[in-house]
């Protein structure tokens, strides 16, 4: 390991290093928690991510994403991504997928070569395809719940979705995995009941976010995920 990563020796040690090192992740979803869980991982010395996203970096990301600049508006979150993260990490191997993962092509995308899965995305049908696939392949899979909507980051908690209380998101996804079979999944969410102030949204269905709600909550799932690959937990 070169010095870039003597201060987190110091805190994890030399072993933990090199399993990182060694590791690689699949992070689906590169917006307001994806593109932080990235961020910490590249940070942390995990030596390959497979990102996958098909947007573009829009004028309204700019108030959360961590690739979203002025300069950088129009352009694949990818792209971005993988520029930011070669900055930080010149040895990271990083594999783009410019897709919207849905069931329709999941099979397209192997979770069997990766030590683990990040579920950052914002649809239903997509979350509940990648946590039923990283199950499949046997493979620990870290999923994202509610951030919109939300103000407090101090009401942000890791748990077992079975667990989980007041986030609509969770809830809905505890009914569509139960139905699949699934009933144990971690996830980070939150306990704050989602707050709006409609009188000047000009999209009702857009839920509203902040800086530093979804940037929590993706520290938070890389947190975790160090944990899984260094300890197996």
């Amino acid at each position: 390991m070169s010095e870039q990563f003597e201060r987190l020796e110091k805190v994890i040690g030399k072993e933990a290093l090199d399993r990182l090192k060694s590791s690689k992740v699949a992070v689906f979803g590169l917006g307001g928690v994806g593109g932080y869980v990235c961020e910490a991982l590249a940070r942390s010395g995990v030596g390959c991510l497979m990102i996958v996203d098909n947007d573009t970096v829009d004028v309204t990301n700019l108030n959360r994403q961590i690739i979203a600049l002025h300069s950088t508006i129009g352009r694949r979150k990818t792209e971005v991504m993988e520029e930011r993260l070669k900055d930080i990490a010149p040895d990271i191997e990083i594999i783009r997928k410019d897709c919207f993962y849905l069931p329709e092509n999941s099979h397209e995308t192997d979770l069997s070569d990766f030590d683990l899965v990040v579920d950052a995305v914002d649809t239903v049908a997509a979350k509940t395809e990648i946590i039923l696939r990283a199950k499949e392949a046997g493979k620990p899979v870290i999923s994202c719940m509610g951030t919109g909507n939300k103000t407090e980051p101090s009401m942000l908690r890791v748990a077992d979705i079975s667990e989980t209380k007041i986030c609509p998101l969770a809830r809905v996804m505890r009914k569509q995995l139960k139905e699949k079979g699934v009933e144990h999944v971690k996830v980070v969410y939150s306990e704050e009941t989602p707050v709006r102030n409609d009188k000047d949204a000009s999209d009702s269905r857009t839920p509203g976010s902040t800086a530093f709600v979804p940037s929590a909550a993706g520290l938070m799932i890389a947190a975790e995920a160090v944990k899984e690959l260094v300890n197996g937990d």
